[in-house]
């Protein structure tokens, strides 16, 4: 990441794969939302096979990362997270289902001393049986690694720059941002946030053997996190 004096205060950052549809409706949103504001917007399109890339209107707030091929919706936001120079990164969905209205109240609790904040969907505009197997996955997530929360599977996060550096490169990373941020100390609050029905294209990420792997993952991070090394240097 970037430390430079003219990096932006907040940086934007936008997993995408095969939106075309909806990239340039979030785009504009986002420039509404942030009006004021001195930000950046990552787009990492994650090997799109449509004209994504294409339909993002360039500007000097505007930066694109390309992956080579579909790489994941983890490897998209690992990469999209350390190129961010903002003192301040937010997650976003590229599907219009997060509302960037959202955004300025998820900054308001960073000003307030949170170093995360984790929006959760207080009303979700998904199938019953989505809403469900989700409730169900983050209920026993949350209890089994600590991490209190209640939404995880909810993209829109606010986090200081040094939360970056809890983040672990693998597959399934996405899901446990919060234990990861929090497991290293980190202070975490969650915020209700607006939910949308997704309006062009279909979920990129389908079910599949998603929670077999997420299982598995689990207990890969639990094993990290009583294993993580804690100590503090001495002053003087």
């Amino acid at each position: 990441m970037n430390d430079r004096a003219d990096s932006p205060a907040v940086s934007i950052v936008v997993p995408l794969f095969n939106e075309e549809e909806n990239v340039p409706i979030l785009q504009a949103e986002l420039a509404g939302a942030l009006t004021g504001l001195d930000y950046e917007i990552v787009f990492v399109d994650d090997g799109s096979s449509d004209r994504t890339v294409e339909r993002i209107e360039p500007g000097s707030r505007v930066r694109v990362l390309r992956f080579e091929k579909n790489a994941g919706q983890s490897a998209a936001m690992y990469a999209g997270l350390h190129g961010a120079r903002g003192r301040t990164a937010v997650l976003i969905d590229g599907d219009l289902q997060n509302d960037p209205a959202d955004i300025p109240r998820l900054l308001a609790e960073i000003e307030r001393g949170a170093d995360l904040v984790c929006g959760y969907r207080a009303q979700r505009k998904d199938t019953f049986s989505k809403r469900v197997t989700s409730r169900v996955a983050n209920f026993v997530r949350s209890r089994f690694t600590k991490d209190g929360v209640r939404d995880t599977g909810c993209t829109l996060k606010a986090m200081r720059r040094e939360c970056i550096d809890a983040l672990l490169p693998f597959k399934g990373m996405h899901r446990f941002i919060p234990a990861l941020i929090k497991g290293a100390g980190y202070r975490l609050v969650e915020l209700p946030v607006n939910h949308r029905p997704r309006k062009f294209g279909q979920s990129k990420y389908g079910l599949g053997n998603r929670a077999l792997r997420a299982t598995m993952d689990m207990f890969g991070v639990r094993w990290l996190l009583s294993r993580r090394l804690n100590y503090r240097v001495r002053e003087g």
